[in-house]
């Protein structure tokens, strides 16, 4: 008896069909991010190249954004593994027309364009909003840290980071006086050995490391606090509630910084602590991501007048005259400062003065009550129904967006090093989110 098999022949030639459109159906994301592209004022990509057709050739920019957004939604972040799905998978072939760029190429054309690339938030959110995706009469603000291209064991103290510097410095002038003896002193060689031709960045960044160090002592930290108190003070004309703080000594380990990644600081989450920043995001009903940051700073409480001014300033840029109306944020951005220097044009604020777990522990001691006048009108409107059922929206509005980001597309580390590196890349994550909800809402 013979078995009912489906012929495998490896051997058999077979013809793609002879139109790109036929590869993929109709209604895949490649075309879709193709069409967005299209839409797109792409001009600041241009004007980096010759228009007298002369040099070598280069591929197209439209390409280029095409490709890497694309790659960003399905969760491709690295240039290796862009450059060996752009041989391996037939979206990324119909995204290229078949082009293989090569990832020194895509690195370089993400950073060369990260000014312009950042700028593509703005152009998508225009799409959003054309297709009546940006509602921003309720919007929620929070944060998440995410790790940076650097490792938390990497950290080094200002002793530990001066002995390096010493050890490399030492060794580089035993090299040249090796090399002097060898080859004389007129005679160039070929400069140092292999071993140490690499070291001289990262002695740039320990030397960063060190000045960052010196910098962030107590006594600075003390007197640059005192100063934005004072600003804010001379800006209200208020005396800011509380007392004012006092100097502080740092503990003999507590100043560290990462020769990976210098602008990285260290996060605490629950439970653990990483090496990373603090992005920001800023988001409508509809999940839409209406501003994106990341800042060095671990806590929220100073992100939300700066995160507010971006959201207006990008829905301004995107042409959205819609205002927005009320903002939801959690008990980290809460402060009597935040309250006090709140504008007249400012949307309303419903910001949770106390954590769900110490307002659960304080209900019946009286625990956990804001002591500030702002802070106990701000209780009150939460404790009302309107106030209840407006700021229980925050949790299905902005937290799933972080879900999707970081769970769905594993978006959980850098792939670059830097503030405004990783600052542009958050951008472009966030703008493929917003682009992914487009897509998802267009074929409903």
């Amino acid at each position: 008896m013979a078995y009912n098999f489906l012929t495998v022949e490896r051997d058999q030639t077979y013809l793609l069909p002879p139109s790109m459109k036929d590869w993929l159906p109709e209604d895949h994301l490649a075309f879709f991010v193709l069409d967005a592209v299209s839409e797109i004022d792409l001009s600041p990509f241009y004007s980096h190249y010759r228009e007298d057709g002369w040099g070598a050739a280069a591929h197209d920019p439209e390409m280029m954004v095409a490709l890497l957004l694309y790659a960003y939604c399905v969760g491709e972040r690295s240039s290796r593994r862009i450059e060996r799905r752009c041989h391996e998978d037939i979206a990324f072939r119909v995204i290229c027309a078949n082009q293989t760029p090569d990832h020194t190429t895509i690195a370089r054309f993400r950073s060369g364009h990260e000014c312009a690339l950042t700028a593509c938030f703005i152009e998508i959110l225009r799409l959003c909003a054309a297709a009546s995706l940006v509602r921003v009469g309720v919007v929620a603000l929070d944060g998440t840290k995410i790790e940076a291209n650097a490792s938390l064991h990497a950290n080094r103290g200002r002793e530990a980071i001066e002995r390096e510097v010493r050890s490399m410095l030492s060794e580089a002038a035993a090299a040249d006086q090796k090399e002097d003896e060898l080859l004389g002193k007129s005679n160039r060689g070929d400069g140092l050995p292999e071993g140490l031709r690499t070291r001289g960045s990262r002695l740039v960044r320990l030397k960063e490391c060190k000045a960052r160090l010196e910098a962030e002592d107590a006594k600075a930290r003390y007197e640059a606090e005192l100063r934005r108190r004072a600003a804010i003070e001379a800006e209200t004309g208020k005396k800011l509630v509380g007392r004012p703080p006092k100097p502080k000594a740092p503990t003999k380990n507590s100043l560290v910084a990462n020769p990976t990644d210098p602008d990285s600081r260290v996060m605490k989450k629950q439970y653990t602590y990483l090496q990373g920043y603090n992005a920001q995001a800023l988001v409508s009903e509809d999940q839409i991501i209406v501003a994106a940051a990341i800042t060095q700073e671990p806590a929220d409480t100073h992100q939300l007048h700066p995160m507010l001014h971006e959201a207006g300033a990008n829905l301004e840029a995107a042409k959205i005259s819609d205002t927005i109306g009320v903002l939801l944020a959690d008990a980290g951005y809460y402060s009597e400062t935040n309250l006090a220097i709140a504008k007249q044009e400012d949307p309303e604020f419903l910001i949770a003065t106390t954590r769900q777990s110490k307002h659960r522990a304080g209900a019946v001691s009286g625990r956990g009550v804001p002591t500030g006048a702002r802070g106990r009108v701000m209780q009150g409107k939460l404790a009302t129904d309107e106030g209840r059922s407006l700021y229980a929206k925050r949790a299905y509005t902005v937290e799933p967006v972080f879900g999707h980001i970081k769970d769905i597309r594993d978006a959980r580390r850098f792939a670059r090093r830097g503030l405004r590196a990783c600052d542009a890349e958050w951008k472009l994550i966030c703008a493929t989110h917003n682009l992914l909800k487009l897509w998802r809402h267009s074929g409903t």
